[in-house]
């Protein structure tokens, strides 16, 4: 027999086993089928008893009709489940959110107040404002904001009016104050302006307390004075203030030292300094002197410090004021800017 043939044999008996173990594998699931049909088809019946005489309740259901009801029961459970658990997160979404609204409506109404109490204090501050410019003579800009709509600050509560009403008046309410406030550093701008110009003015004038850093304790003030010595009355040219020696004198004014002596029987160590506006101011009875003839001073600058010489009872400062020739009282300048500790 040739290999052709055997090959064909081995092929046919391969293939016929094949479609016996198919066969065989289709039978049974088809019988399996077939069983699980007729189980299913198989009914029960359903008895419901009351407790009472009634009629009696009954059904019949197949298997499949339970395995039916069963499956809609699960989806519907499982439907109950997962709604329940989104409606729980979407109320405790809400919760959140409505307490973050309420907390936003509590800040606005402090926002709120705080706008009226802003308001209040700008009534007051242009009061102020206004008087001071008024007292230093300049001229008020903002009474031309004043008529101006929306710039009104005398009312200190809004009208009962919807929330868009009110928004759209705080807003209003704040634009006019950020006008006023830009309006105000130009007032405040000529202030310093004029404020600068006086400084500028006041170092030129015998305005410093003489003393540095102390005040001292005017002993003998401008006027007539009963002479420490001869007993006599005579007019005491200047101020005597007593410390202790040592102490630093300043220069109260700017200027040029014009003369430095020293007088036994009278004031003693001395400085005379001559500034603008034809002021001269004299410093008598010091210890030790700084500055010499011809030196140009500062406003502050310490030209020597107090003592005992010359014609005196005790350490202390004799300070004058002259206008040209003319004595005057020192204290008119002195005033003018505040003594040490006052």
């Amino acid at each position: 027999m040739s290999p052709l043939s055997n090959y064909k044999k081995v092929e046919a008996r391969f293939v016929e086993k094949i479609e016996k173990f198919l066969n065989t594998v289709f039978t049974k699931i088809s019988s399996s089928f077939n069983d699980m049909v007729n189980a299913g088809k198989q009914r029960f019946t359903v008895m419901l008893i009351p407790h009472s005489e009634k009629k009696i309740f009954n059904f019949r259901i197949s298997v499949f009709s339970l395995i039916v009801v069963v499956f809609l029961l699960g989806c519907m459970l499982t439907s109950f489940v997962i709604f329940t658990t989104q409606f729980k997160g979407m109320s405790g979404l809400l919760s959140t959110r409505t307490e973050s609204l309420d907390k936003k409506e509590s800040d606005l109404e402090i926002i709120r107040d705080q706008i009226a109490e802003l308001k209040s204090v700008s009534r007051v501050f242009e009061a102020s404002l206004v008087k001071t410019l008024g007292t230093l003579g300049i001229d008020n800009p903002l009474s031309d904001s004043a008529k101006k709509p929306g710039s009104d600050f005398s009312s200190s509560s809004y009208k009962k009016s919807t929330q868009e009403e009110t928004i759209i008046r705080e807003l209003e309410d704040l634009k006019s104050l950020s006008a006023f406030l830009r309006e105000s550093v130009e007032s405040f701008d000529e202030i310093t302006e004029l404020l600068v110009a006086q400084g500028e003015l006041l170092v030129e004038l015998p305005t410093l307390w003489p003393l540095k850093n102390v005040r001292g304790r005017i002993t003998n003030y401008f006027g007539p004075a009963i002479h420490p010595f001869t007993k006599q009355w005579y007019l005491h040219k200047g101020i005597d203030l007593a410390y202790q020696q040592g102490t630093p004198i300043v220069s109260t004014a700017n200027g040029k030292v014009v003369e430095k002596g020293y007088e036994p029987n009278g004031f003693g160590n001395y400085l005379l300094l001559r500034h603008k506006y034809g002021f001269f101011t004299k410093y008598a009875h010091m210890d030790k002197v700084y500055v010499k003839e011809g030196e140009t001073v500062n406003q502050g600058q310490v030209i020597g410090t107090m003592g005992n010489t010359g014609l005196s009872t005790a350490s202390h400062l004799h300070y004058e004021v002259r206008i040209g020739s003319q004595v005057v009282d020192p204290e008119r300048y002195l005033n003018i800017k505040n003594r040490p500790g006052e």
